[in-house]
């Protein structure tokens, strides 16, 4: 009886801290879900929070509680969050590498020893690769860093726990890229610590070589051989040596070892005296112990070749990898900050927008208030009157907002005809142009023709001359002028001749002229029907900018004197214009047919 009473004691205390912990997990991810919280706060989070988990499962006597505390983690979604951070851009995480490193520890440390009950294809598929991932991730970024061995040994800790309870996950690891920039490493350190690691789980778990697929096996046989084939180090050496050896007594690794022919000719040449000699010797038994007498030399000389140029391909790509990867980090950095440049650009064009909006907002908001009190401040009587008033002008810029856009469609689709009328015009006005100017040079060549000095009557013949000048003599004869001598009259005569000829030239000139102001007239009128059709600014051309330009230099210079003139009225204050008058502009700047013209 007291031990049934004291069972479920121990049941309901176990009920009350399950749902103490559940209440405490959701809390957590309810914070973790804080958009404003930084990845150093979170990560700070996690690890003190999943510390206090682990110690009170711990501490319980139930061996059970802790399993219960890890399945409740994994399906709450927090060791997701845990991976989330753990893959995070490595600017992100300089200032809290160690911060970092403890929670890839707890986070292994979480995902060994987890039910995952119904979602556990999700767990072994999705989730525990993902968790891999991440710490290679994160032990590729410390292997970058020559301080940072300690933490990086802390890392490979963790992912050695993670495969001692998960043999699945090792050919992911060794086939992973984070796995190679690792290799791919200037330090020693880093390579030795990785072949450790695998010696240390073959040796921990005696099944782990068991429960390897022959994929796995081979690409971790491949890990070995390669270090024996790129480094120099003795320690990493010794170390690929001890781990084959131990792989051998566990495993037949006789088939496996048929695919590095020329492994034993590797150590004979350069891992002899190295202080490690009886495991070499031991390993090269081991390798040729399945190989043929009679084919011995030639097979070694064949692996020798073919290790000395893969071992000369590989140290190349090894080399030339950090450049690469260089290369495309740089890349990548570039790429990421022009996109963030951009996201900033349109960002604070979206603010810049936005105040704009508000500001033109509130300067309306204030306008109508002001309206409002002056309102209030006119007198009854005036303010039906100042109503109407706003309404008619209102209505006078709704119209003309309307009348100007049906006027714009309608030159836009008028646009093709206006063109060709204005191409009409343009060819009338230069054909009436050249006839003006040949029929004027015309005038002045038959003017010059005549001559200077005697105006003669035409059609008179040598006989009609004479008749004419007989009866001339007989009237001067008859009637002699008084106090006028012969010299004198033909002053006089030379005189009258001079007089007749300037009255015709002036009459020549003054027809002249007729004929240029009636052309100035056809022009300026053709102008003026010009700027009636002209298109709007937002869909004139460079052609239909030329058309309006004109020929005369004096022209152009007063039209542009005027309309300096006018844009600096423009820009006066209105309490400048008052009182102003058109008294002091020149006869010349008149207004024809609504145009202004100087």
């Amino acid at each position: 009886m007291w031990h049934n009473l004291f069972c479920e004691e121990e049941h309901k205390e176990a009920t009350a801290t399950m749902e103490q912990n559940e209440e405490a997990v959701m809390h957590l991810k309810r914070q973790l879900e804080d958009t404003n919280l930084s990845p150093a706060d979170r990560i700070k989070m996690l690890n003190d929070t999943l510390k206090k988990f682990l110690n009170m499962a711990a501490a319980q006597k139930d061996s059970n509680t802790l399993t219960r505390i890890k399945s409740l983690l994994y399906q709450s979604g927090i060791l997701s969050h845990c991976v989330t951070l753990l893959i995070l851009d490595p600017q992100r995480l300089q200032s809290i590498w160690r911060a970092a490193v403890t929670l890839a520890s707890l986070t292994s440390s979480c995902c060994v020893g987890v039910e995952p009950g119904e979602l556990s294809e999700t767990f072994h598929r999705l989730f525990l690769p993902s968790v891999m991932d991440g710490l290679l991730s994160l032990a590729s970024h410390l292997a970058m860093r020559a301080e940072c061995v300690s933490l990086f040994r802390k890392v490979m800790d963790s992912v050695s726990w993670l495969l001692r309870a998960h043999a699945k996950l090792t050919a992911q690891v060794l086939s992973s890229s984070h796995y190679e920039l690792i290799q791919g490493c200037d330090e020693v350190t880093m390579s030795l610590l990785c072949v450790q690691m695998w010696i240390n789980i073959c040796t921990a778990s005696s099944d782990f070589l068991s429960s390897l697929s022959d994929d796995a096996i081979l690409l971790l046989l491949n890990e070995a051989v390669g270090q024996l084939a790129v480094t120099s180090d003795g320690a990493v050496g010794g170390a690929s040596v001890r781990l084959i050896l131990h792989m051998a007594n566990q495993l037949p690794l006789q088939p496996f070892l048929l695919n590095f022919k020329g492994l034993d000719s590797l150590l004979n040449k350069d891992w002899r005296g190295r202080g490690f000699d009886q495991e070499v010797d031991q390993l090269i038994a081991l390798t040729q112990s399945q190989e043929s007498t009679a084919s011995a030399d030639l097979e070694r000389a064949a692996c020798v070749i073919q290790a000395a140029w893969k071992s000369y391909l590989t140290r190349r790509r090894i080399k030339s990898l950090s450049r690469v990867v260089c290369m495309l980090q740089l890349r990548f950095r570039a790429r990421r900050r022009l996109l963030q440049q951009k996201i900033d650009a349109q960002r604070q064009q979206e603010e810049l927008n936005f105040q704009v909006c508000l500001q033109r907002q509130q300067a309306r908001t204030k306008f109508h208030q002001k309206q409002k009190e002056m309102l209030q401040r006119l007198p009854p009587d005036q303010v039906q009157p100042y109503l109407l008033e706003c309404e008619l002008r209102a209505a006078i810029l709704i119209q003309s907002a309307w009348r100007g856009f049906l006027a714009r469609r309608r030159v836009a689709s008028q646009r093709p005809a206006l063109r060709l009328a204005h191409a009409q015009q343009h060819a009338a006005s230069t054909l009436q142009r050249a006839v003006r100017r040949f029929l004027q040079e015309r005038r002045a060549a038959k003017v010059l023709a005549s001559g200077l000095c005697w105006i003669g009557h035409k059609g008179l013949t040598a006989s009609k001359r004479a008749v004419l000048k007989r009866q001339v003599e007989e009237y001067i004869n008859l009637h002699p002028s008084v106090g006028v001598s012969r010299q004198q009259c033909d002053q006089l005569h030379v005189d009258v001749q001079w007089r007749l000829q300037a009255l015709l030239q002036q009459a020549v000139r003054q027809k002249r002229e007729e004929h240029k102001m009636e052309s100035l007239l056809a022009h300026t009128h053709t102008q003026l029907d010009l700027l009636k059709d002209a298109p709007p600014l937002s869909a004139v051309t460079a052609n239909d900018i030329k058309s309006f330009l004109s020929p005369s230099g004096t022209i152009a210079k007063r039209a542009r004197d005027a309309h300096n003139a006018r844009l600096q009225a423009n820009r006066l204050p209105w309490w400048r214009t008052l009182g102003e008058t058109t008294e002091g502009l020149e006869p010349k700047e008149m207004q024809l047919g609504g145009v202004d013209i100087g």
